[in-house]
């Protein structure tokens, strides 16, 4: 991991990582969605993510990364995902030149594995979920003399995501309201250290699973936390929090919103519906999450975070059943003007 004292987390390396991460990326787009701002009563904008190469917010704190590792002299690396930050590894990996070894849980969503493997990573399957990972991992890296490049805590990988909150607040420099997933935590860190020392008075709402609720136990009891992890959305199925995150998120956050199954399936045919984007479950959390809170959101200039893009087959085809797919948030039927 980097040298905290060297390369901390903060709004200044947060800059730096855009010079950085600006040779291999364009900045994501921002979208305002007039029927997402109407159901849910706020002005609401989206924020794609999902349009990454790799298709999340993570190949931000990827290139950031590999990008440091390769000026100390690293000739690879290894790491642990449920998909999204395996492929981020392993993509910049590829493009700047180094190795990279992945292992993720047995079962993982084949659309990321599938990409890890056509980045030319060494892909190894291993145990049943993200913590099951890390012991293999682990062993790895003594047998074979592997940098270990954790999935949460790196502060380059932070550094690097938080490049994309500054590009909400250029964008939005009133923005009220930012919605972000939460899994191990990398994501929500950089909303944190950007916004936080950007526009202070942005509130800050995190999202996870009720059945992956490790980062929420851990932000509402104020200590590290491990809880059941059965979420079916790989993004924030994580059953434990994470040092580095945890310290920056435990007083960061103004909120938090957790969320059923059901409402994550819910979430992701809202996305099909009013942004026409094939979200993953992670990805489409926000938008389920601001319309459960919504009374407290009227008026308000919110962003929501589309995290990623790599749903699988079935994740979708489940998605298009739900009626959010077809009909929308709202209930009360629209009028309709018809010419006789």
């Amino acid at each position: 991991m980097a040298d905290l004292k060297r390369y901390p987390v903060s709004i200044g390396e947060v800059i730096r990582a855009r010079s950085i991460i600006g040779q291999y990326m364009r900045p994501s787009q921002l979208t305002y969605y007039e029927g997402l701002s109407r159901a849910i009563g706020a002005e609401v904008y989206v924020k794609h993510e999902n349009h990454n190469p790799t298709g999340t917010f993570k190949i931000r704190g990827g290139v950031n990364l590999m990008h440091h590792l390769k000026r100390a002299g690293v000739p690879g690396v290894i790491t642990y995902s449920t998909g999204n930050h395996g492929l981020s590894i392993a993509t910049a990996a590829k493009w700047l030149g180094m190795q990279a070894t992945i292992v993720v849980p047995v079962g993982a969503n084949p659309a990321k594995v599938r990409a890890i493997r056509e980045a030319g990573a060494e892909l190894i399957e291993a145990g049943a979920t993200f913590e099951d990972c890390a012991a293999t991992v682990e062993r790895l890296c003594q047998e074979r003399s592997l940098h270990y490049a954790h999935p949460a805590n790196e502060p380059h990988l932070i550094n690097g995501v938080g490049t994309g909150f500054v590009e909400v607040l250029e964008a939005l420099p009133d923005l009220d309201v930012m919605f972000v997933p939460l899994g191990a935590g990398s994501e929500v860190s950089g909303a944190i250290t950007a916004l936080r020392a950007l526009r202070h008075q942005t509130q800050i709402i995190a999202v996870q699973a009720e059945a992956s609720p490790a980062a929420y136990e851990s932000w509402k009891q104020k200590r590290l936390c491990r809880t059941p992890n059965k979420s079916f959305a790989g993004g924030i199925a994580t059953g434990q929090a994470y040092e580095l995150p945890f310290s920056i998120y435990k007083d960061g956050l103004d909120d938090f919103v957790l969320l059923t199954e059901e409402e994550l399936r819910d979430g992701m045919g809202a996305a099909i519906y009013y942004t026409h984007n094939l979200a993953e479950g992670a990805g489409a959390a926000t938008i389920a999450a601001a319309w459960k809170v919504r009374d407290r959101l009227q008026g308000k200039k919110v962003a929501l975070q589309m995290s990623g893009g790599n749903a699988a087959a079935e994740e979708i085809v489940e998605a298009t059943r739900r009626e959010t797919f077809s009909r929308g948030l709202w209930t009360e039927s629209e009028p309709v003007l018809r010419l006789e």
